[in-house]
């Protein structure tokens, strides 16, 4: 809403906004854009929807930049996977999003995150060819974590086949916490 005119301005296609359980809508790539502007924040996927009554969001952050940060730190790590539920990365990320936050009304705020523990793939169809998050597939794949988010629990184990550039695959399994922004 405009302050100066009353007019309620939408940025982007009123089709998608996303309405929370209490009616309000929120936009999700508003949100999504303004975490690009964050060295930590690689991709970001918000969740909401009409039976949801808070935003959530799903976090790939940026290797090379946290890994540069954790270093100069003396903070240690192994892999991406290790890295990306470290404390102090959600402490990082933590801030991020809540100076994202005071940009937005209060009910399109993000309350919980989850860092992944690998990046979006087009490979693995959870991204366009052009980096668009493909909405459908990330909330089929990673239901699980919705689930724990939306259902207030603080850990939740994920199993995941990984393509490697090589053509390999694997298997990483881990728990991922889910913690209040």
């Amino acid at each position: 809403m405009d302050e100066k005119t009353g007019h309620l301005i939408y940025l982007e296609r009123v089709a998608d906004l996303i309405e929370l359980s209490t009616g309000e809508k929120f936009s999700p790539q508003y949100i999504e854009g303004r975490a690009k502007f964050s060295p930590y924040v690689q991709d970001m996927m918000t969740i909401g929807g009409a039976d949801l009554d808070f935003v959530s969001a799903i976090i790939v952050f940026d290797f090379q930049n946290v890994s540069r940060w954790a270093e100069k730190r003396g903070i240690a790590f192994t892999t991406y996977v290790d890295l990306s539920q470290r404390e102090e990365v959600y402490e990082i990320i933590r801030g991020e999003l809540r100076t994202i936050n005071e940009s937005l009304p209060a009910y399109s705020q993000v309350k919980r995150f989850v860092i992944l523990h690998k990046e979006f793939d087009a490979d693995e169809a959870e991204l366009t060819r052009t980096r668009k998050l493909r909405r459908g597939a990330l909330h089929e794949k990673y239901h699980a974590l919705l689930e724990a988010i939306y259902g207030g629990r603080r850990q939740v184990h994920v199993s995941a086949e990984v393509k490697y550039r090589d053509g390999r695959t694997g298997m990483v399994e881990t728990e991922l916490r889910v913690a209040d922004v």
